[in-house]
């Protein structure tokens, strides 16, 4: 790890194969904590090359604990985390809303790590049990349309690297990589970023794959469609910038979308919403965000078939249905 780190110290970047490599002994726990949190706050200081992340992402799902979900033609729906704004849990409630519609998620997701609650502590508090038993992941998608693949359960390097990452409480490389990895392999994805740099990277590492994707970012820094601003959303076949109003919606105040100072705060909003009892505020985040989702799936559609179909799960509540099988089964 020296050798490394004194390179990166000397400015100088790692090929896809150090990067890969290093990794590797990351995850074989080769390093003591003082070496891993250099090296992590090395790519906090300056920006991750495309190849160092290519390198990463090829280390982490070599080394995943396989599950093999290709039966179902699923969807990941996630942010990198680490924008820092504390939202509500916008992506694990879309989740369930397009799950409610009848498609097919295979969610991935941690423990938050510069937010109060991410999708991991959520469906912890709400009683689901983590599994990497591809049985088990298999009749949760067959029995509620999701299911849910906790990172640190398949990702050998993401659990030798945890209780760094919560020393350090700030976002790192990890954010990046958790969205790229999940070990299901889904045929779709729509993906949130904490900026604009990180989203033409994944544009770019995501061109060379077969998967279906959007990539969005809010331009006042939210790794989802927020709806507090525009955003720009990245497809296989172009970029584009809209704004809440070009959707017939409402800017909304960041306080409208605030999640709480605790889980059981973030719990609370995550309930109310699929009982049907959110802010039109709430609401309207969440189903945007479902809305593009659905698009993901068939780009012929438009975004207001599928803001009403989101809609209907949501208020219909079949979204909850999806949450009460999930944990059930």
């Amino acid at each position: 790890m020296k050798t490394i780190l004194n390179k990166l110290f000397e400015q100088h970047r790692l090929t896809k194969e150090e990067a890969k490599e290093v990794l590797i002994q990351i995850a074989n726990e080769k390093f003591n904590k003082s070496h891993l949190a250099s090296f992590l706050t090395v790519f906090m200081v300056r920006p991750i090359s495309v190849e160092e992340l290519a390198g990463f992402r090829e280390a982490l799902l070599e080394l995943a604990v396989k599950v093999d979900l290709s039966d179902f033609n699923t969807i990941d729906l996630c942010g990198t985390g680490g924008d820092g704004k504390n939202t509500f849990n916008i992506s694990t409630l879309t989740s369930f809303v397009v799950a409610g519609t009848g498609n097919k998620v295979a969610k991935h997701g941690n423990y938050g790590v510069s937010s109060v609650s991410g999708s991991s502590n959520m469906l912890e508090y709400l009683g689901y049990k983590f599994t990497n038993e591809e049985s088990a992941l298999k009749r949760q998608i067959e029995k509620a349309n999701i299911c849910f693949l906790h990172a640190p359960l398949f990702h050998p390097a993401m659990k030798a690297v945890g209780p760094v990452r919560k020393e350090l409480g700030l976002k790192t490389f990890f954010n990046m990589l958790g969205p790229l990895v999940n070990p299901s392999n889904p045929q779709n994805q729509l993906v949130g970023v904490f900026n604009l740099e990180v989203a033409r990277i994944y544009n770019y590492l995501l061109q060379d794959t077969p998967k279906n994707y959007g990539i969005v970012y809010s331009l006042d820094g939210y790794d989802e469609i927020s709806l507090t601003s525009a955003f720009k959303l990245f497809t296989k076949e172009n970029e584009a910038l809209i704004s809440p109003e070009e959707l017939g919606l409402k800017t909304l105040k960041q306080s409208e979308i605030y999640g709480g100072d605790s889980v059981a705060d973030s719990a609370k909003i995550f309930l109310a919403i699929l009982d049907g009892k959110g802010t039109e505020a709430q609401n309207n985040a969440v189903l945007t965000n479902a809305a593009f989702a659905l698009k993901t799936f068939d780009h012929n559609k438009s975004f207001e078939e599928a803001f009403e179909e989101a809609k209907s799960s949501l208020l219909g509540l079949k979204a909850k249905e999806s949450l009460t099988k999930l944990i059930a089964n």
